[in-house]
């Protein structure tokens, strides 16, 4: 025979059973179930946005954000920041949009990320391989290496978190980078390296640091490279060679990058919002 108390926690279940029987309710069962609501595969919309928008122009516009991780407030105010400047052609997000890659972050992101009346790209970052954070990004923006031109100029971006990886996968991927060199080589003369993290990191693959350098310096007219990862706002010759690498801070700093390639160079501000 049931007791007084037991009688009560069996009602309460039933209870509780009827009412999820009976409503549309969506559960998370787990912070890593990879289970996507909401827009996908965002790189290939705004790599085809970005070439639409720049197709013949011989000056381009871009800022360059990272780390957002969880700083959503400040994520917001620098998007309202690029949103309001028309001359921004298009942006580039460096990476690290979570904290712990879980699925629910990366949604949060995205959606922060919608504000931009600009199109952009998103690189992946260490912190957004924890878990099954990297299914996350591949359904939610696309591969980690991937490419476009924006007027003339090439922009790739790699996937740079070895770390992450165990060395289990070709990080950086140096196939990736000997292909694009020469693909669609008519369609450009110049070119922008993007990564989360950059040489000699911790997160970098330093056994391969100097022949990352080498595949660099094999495609046309290597302008900049752009990383985030460090939380801090800082210009490097790497490899003393001239070819600058701009480290810019996590979004906490409220400071990004927007810089102006014309045919006669580039130039570049630091915005702090």
């Amino acid at each position: 025979m049931l007791t007084t108390i037991q009688r009560l926690l069996w009602s309460g279940l039933v209870c509780c059973c009827l009412a999820l029987a009976g409503c549309d309710t969506v559960f998370d069962v787990h912070p890593y179930d990879v289970h996507i609501r909401g827009e996908k595969n965002l790189n290939a919309k705004g790599v085809a946005a970005i070439e639409a928008a720049t197709l013949g122009k011989d000056t381009l516009r871009l800022a360059f954000i990272s780390d957002s991780h969880r700083n959503y407030n400040e994520l917001r105010d620098m998007v309202a920041d690029i949103n309001r400047r028309d001359s921004i052609d298009f942006v580039v997000h460096g990476g690290d949009v979570t904290d712990y890659g879980t699925t629910r972050e990366y949604e949060w992101a995205r959606d922060n990320l919608a504000r931009l009346r600009k199109p952009y790209v998103v690189l992946l970052g260490n912190h957004d391989c924890l878990g099954t954070g990297n299914a996350a990004y591949e359904s939610i923006f696309g591969q980690p290496d991937f490419s476009f031109i924006a007027g003339r100029v090439k922009f790739v971006c790699l996937n740079t978190n070895a770390i992450e990886y165990d060395y289990s996968r070709p990080v950086p991927n140096f196939d990736f980078m000997e292909q694009e060199v020469t693909a669609r080589g008519d369609e450009f003369d110049r070119t922008v390296v993007c990564m989360h993290a950059a040489p000699y990191s911790e997160q970098f693959n330093n056994n391969v640091a100097k022949v990352f350098n080498y595949y660099v310096m094999r495609f046309p007219q290597p302008l900049f490279c752009l990383y985030g990862h460090g939380h801090h706002t800082e210009q490097h010759d790497i490899y003393g060679n001239g070819l600058i690498y701009y480290e810019v801070g996590n979004a906490q700093k409220r400071k990004y990058y927007i810089f102006t390639i014309t045919p006669n160079g580039y130039s570049y501000e630091i915005v702090e919002v």
